[in-house]
């Protein structure tokens, strides 16, 4: 019954780009990058440091209201976009060299990227991995390692 429901809610909201999980979020919370923006030129490593208002950060597993743990999408179409973005967003991220897990509550992290242009989003996720209702995600940006 589940299933049929969260199949039926996923179709019902199809025609927007921010359909979520089960999980509710504050409408009004915010990820961000704090140090970088659209079309930054960086030296690789690169750190990224995660920014959140309107909810709090809690470790991968904790069920309490208005927290959730943050990923990072690196190299791939905006969440609900691509191939996975229906199951992204009903189902859970995956965790693959795309999809960066930070279960343990971490707000940044140090990346070894190659030179060239590579693509960046945020999106905070339940305690089971799963994007909130509606999402909290941040804009695309485009950052170029020189």
């Amino acid at each position: 019954m589940k299933t049929v429901f969260t199949i039926a809610a996923f179709c019902l909201f199809a025609g927007f780009a921010h359909a979520g999980g089960e999980t509710p979020s504050n409408p009004e919370a915010k990820v961000y990058f704090v140090n970088l923006s659209d079309g930054d030129a960086v030296q690789s490593p690169v750190t990224v440091v995660f920014g959140l208002s309107g909810m709090g950060v809690a470790p991968a597993g904790t069920e309490k209201e208005n927290t959730g743990h943050h990923h990072l999408l690196l190299n791939r179409p905006p969440i609900g976009e691509g191939d996975d973005g229906a199951d992204e967003l009903a189902y859970g991220l995956p965790a693959d060299d795309n999809h960066m897990h930070f279960g343990g509550g971490q707000t940044e992290v140090t990346l070894d990227l190659p030179p060239g242009q590579h693509t960046l989003q945020l999106v905070l996720g339940d305690a089971g991995h799963v994007p909130h209702n509606p999402p909290i995600v941040s804009e695309v940006i485009t950052i170029t390692v020189e």
